[in-house]
C-alpha cells in the first residue's frame, strides 16, 4: 500500500529533486545541498528546532530526515551546534518549505551551503504531513533521495536501488561512525557568547565512554556532573577498558541494529557487569546493557525521534519530557529476572529505562542531554556520576 499523494506523481516542471520509495511512490521537490543521490531509511523528526545538532548525530547514519516542522534552515549554522565532526550523520533531509536566508547573529554559512560541503542532500517542497502519516501507518521506508539542479532522473533504476537496499535490521553502523583511537575529552559545556568551556583538570572520577557514535554534548554534560572523560572507540576490548581504570563506564548511543552491534559490545558489557563497575547507557549504550544483561531488542514501526516525548518515572511516577531519536528498543516482555524497567514511553508503553538489580548499571533509551531538547532528565549523568565515588 503506497500513499495516493505520492504514487505515480508526474513530474512537475522545475522538480530538481525527488525522493523515490521502495514500493514504488515518488514525491517530487526541489533539490539543495549537495547534488547526486544517497539511498537509506525514510524517518521523521518533531522537533522545532535544532536541525543542525540533528544532522549531525551519528544516531541518524544510514537515514534521511523528514522535518515535520516546517520552517528549517532559517537561522543558518554555525561551528558550534555540530553534534559530530567528520563523522557521517544523517544522508539527507526533507522539508515543507524552501529553505530562506539565515536571520540569527550566530549564523555563519548558510544550510544549503553547509549541506554541499559535507555531501548531504536537501530536498523542499514535500508534503511532509504525508509522507509523516505514510511512515505511521506503514513503517518507515527504504529510500533513494536525489538531487540534480537538471531535473534528470531514472526513476525506474531509482525504485531498483531503493528495494535493493538491504535496510537497517542486521546492520552494525557503530563501527563505521566510531572514532578511531582513544581520546581525553576536554570541553565543557557552552555559554552564549562564552563559547565552550574547559574541562576542569581538578581531581575527578574517571569515565571511560565508549563511542558507538556518540554526541559531543554527552560528554560535556558528563563534564558538567563532575567527570573526567576518556573516549574510546567501539571495539575496544575489555582488558584496554580496564587498563584505563575507570571508575565508571559509559556507553554511547549510536546508530544501526544493537544486535548486530553486540556482537563484539556485549561481551565488554557483561566483563564489566562481573566485575561490578559502574556502568551507565543512553540509547544504543541502553540497548546493549540490555542485551548483556540477557534482554532482546527489537525493530520497532516507526520510531521514535523529537524532542518532546512524554516518558514516566516508575520510581515515583514523574514525567520527564524528553529528546529522544531511536528505531530499535529493549524489547520490555524480554527484560528477565534481576533486570527491572524503571521508565516507560507515554506514548506507546516501549522501554525507555532499565536498571540492573544489585548492581550499579542503568541505561536510558532516550537523551538527558537533549541537543536539542528539554533538559528535564540531566538528573541521570549527576546519579551516575554519583555512584563512582
Amino acid at each position: 500500500m503506497a500513499d495516493p499523494a505520492y504514487t505515480h506523481a508526474p513530474k512537475p516542471a522545475g522538480a530538481t529533486g525527488v525522493l523515490v520509495l521502495a514500493d514504488g511512490s515518488v514525491a517530487w521537490g526541489r533539490g539543495f545541498g549537495a547534488e547526486g543521490k544517497a539511498v537509506g531509511e525514510v524517518c521523521f523528526n518533531t522537533a522545532m528546532s535544532g536541525y543542525q545538532e540533528v544532522l549531525t548525530d551519528p544516531s541518524y547514519a544510514g537515514q534521511v530526515v523528514t522535518f515535520t516542522f516546517p520552517h528549517i534552515g532559517n537561522v543558518g549554522t554555525n561551528p558550534e551546534d555540530m553534534e559530530s565532526h567528520d563523522v557521517p550523520g544523517a544522508i539527507g533531509l526533507v522539508v515543507r518549505e524552501d529553505v530562506t536566508e539565515p536571520a540569527n547573529f550566530r549564523s555563519v554559512e548558510p544550510l544549503q551551503a553547509w549541506l554541499a560541503a559535507r555531501g548531504k542532500i536537501g530536498l523542499s517542497g514535500i508534503d511532509t504531513r504525508a509522507l509523516t502519516r505514510r511512515i505511521r501507518m506503514l513503517g518507515a521506508p527504504n529510500a533513494v533521495i536525489a538531487h540534480d539542479p537538471d531535473g534528470d532522473f531514472d526513476i525506474p533504476a531509482l525504485i531498483a536501488e531503493a528495494k535493493a537496499w538491504p535496510g537497517l535490521e542486521g546492520m552494525d553502523l557503530a563501527r563505521v561512525v566510531s572514532r578511531d583511537e582513544q581520546a581525553d575529552w576536554e570541553g565543557g559545556i557552552w555559554r552564549l557568547g562564552q563559547g565552550f568551556a574547559r574541562s576542569p583538570h581538578d581531581p575527578r572520577p574517571h569515565v571511560v565512554a565508549i563511542d558507538y557514535g556518540a554526541k559531543d554534548n554527552i560528554f560535556r554534560n558528563l563534564v558538567r556532573a563532575g567527570a573526567q572523560v576518556t573516549v574510546v572507540p567501539a571495539e575496544t576490548s575489555l582488558e584496554t577498558v580496564l587498563a584505563l581504570e575507570p571508575a565508571g563506564v559509559f556507553l554511547s548511543n549510536g546508530p544501526g541494529d544493537p544486535a548486530a552491534t553486540g556482537t563484539y559490545a556485549v561481551p565488554v558489557i557483561e566483563g564489566l557487569l562481573e566485575r561490578d563497575v559502574p556502568v551507565f547507557g543512553i540509547c544504543l549504550g541502553h540497548q546493549m546493557l540490555g542485551l548483556a544483561a540477557g534482554a532482546k531488542t527489537i525493530k520497532m514501526h516507526q520510531g521514535h525521534r523529537g524532542a518532546n516525548h512524554p516518558v514516566k518515572r516508575h520510581a515515583d511516577g514523574v514525567v520527564e519530557i524528553t529528546s529522544m531519536n531511536h528505531g530499535f528498543a529493549v524489547d520490555n516482555s524480554s527484560l528477565p529476572e534481576g533486570v527491572e524497567e524503571t521508565h516507560v514511553s507515554l506514548f506507546d508503553g516501549s522501554n525507555c529505562g532499565i536498571a540492573i538489580v544489585g548492581k550499579k548499571a542503568f541505561g536510558v533509551q532516550y537523551h538527558p542531554e537533549a541537543s536539542p531538547g528539554p533538559q528535564d532528565s540531566f538528573y541521570l549523568f549527576e546519579k551516575f556520576v554519583g555512584m563512582l565515588g
